[in-house]
């Protein structure tokens, strides 16, 4: 135990947890109303807090910040479990959420259905949480060696929220 006080408990750091890249979307930021819709994008105002969770930084838009509403390919292997769906992403997002063993705002106040997926893209895990207590079912995830990723979606519709990584 080099360099700490005898006793003390080493930390592991388990996962990695991203939003969105947000160069994948940023031309569809600023269209017109009309070239939006020619796309299948909508855009909305929104009008009540924690309703609208930005994809890119993981927290919820502001009541009068616009965001789009579009359909984002999230699990793209060549696998049964190839998903995609709806999700909101804010006009003005800031940097996109990357952070180590940290949940998101947004997913800290919703309940979670994590998806753990092996290399294939297979689903072998599946649990639905509290966000707050949603490390501790990464790390459950985690023990099970053949969940290479996971993605987070919250439970209520069903829709991508981010992705989880092993780090």
């Amino acid at each position: 135990m080099s360099g700490q006080f005898a006793g003390a408990k080493e930390t592991a750091v388990t996962f990695r947890l991203t939003g969105i890249e947000q160069s994948q979307y940023s031309p569809l930021f600023g269209l017109e109303t009309e070239a939006l819709g020619a796309l299948g994008v909508e855009r909305h105002l929104v009008s009540a807090p924690h309703a609208s969770p930005c994809r890119i930084t993981l927290d919820d838009a502001a009541p009068g910040e616009t965001v789009l509403l579009l359909n984002h390919a999230h699990q793209t292997a060549n696998s049964p479990y190839a998903q995609s769906g709806p999700i909101y992403l804010r006009e003005a997002a800031g940097p996109r959420f990357d952070r180590i063993d940290e949940i998101a705002p947004a997913l800290a106040r919703r309940v979670i259905s994590l998806r753990g997926f092996d290399d294939a893209g297979a689903m072998v895990e599946g649990e639905l949480t509290d966000g707050a207590d949603l490390a501790a079912l990464i790390e459950r995830f985690w023990a099970n060696p053949r969940v290479a990723y996971a993605h987070a979606h919250y439970a209520k519709r069903g829709c991508f929220a981010a992705l989880v990584s092993r780090v």
